[in-house]
């Protein structure tokens, strides 16, 4: 195995804190958009499909603290429903007219949909080129 150098450990560590930044930055957006495409869902299934989707382990206390923040600020709604064959109550999540309106606003000034829709890009041999060799 190729030790890296010390410019790619720097380059590494600098993407790694970014990452970090990032998802507490887009927690509240992704939460979002997964129970918008799942709604009704539960909280359990949006845990499962930030990890699917993302690849981000976000701890059990954060996500509720993010959920009931979107709760408290009118953005998700939940219902107690009976879970089959126990009957015992669970919560089920969905968007509010306010947040589906949120999300439409977030989603049309992310960086990603103003790049693709003005043709600008970065293309992927500039990523390679500048990260290539750190992920190696």
């Amino acid at each position: 195995m190729v030790r890296p150098t010390e410019e790619q450990e720097w380059a590494l560590a600098k993407i790694d804190s970014w990452v970090e930044t990032y998802k507490k930055s887009m927690l509240t957006p992704v939460i979002m958009m997964l129970v918008a495409t799942n709604q009704p869902t539960t909280v359990a299934v949006v845990a499962q499909l930030i990890t699917e989707k993302t690849g981000w382990h976000i701890t059990e206390r954060g996500l509720y603290r993010t959920i009931k923040r979107l709760q408290d600020s009118g953005i998700l709604q939940s219902l107690d429903v009976d879970a089959p064959r126990t009957g015992a109550k669970k919560k089920e999540l969905s968007l509010t007219e306010a947040g589906r309106q949120l999300l439409e606003g977030m989603r049309a000034n992310m960086v990603e949909s103003k790049f693709s829709a003005g043709g600008i890009g970065i293309h992927d041999e500039t990523a390679e080129r500048a990260f290539g060799a750190a992920g190696s």
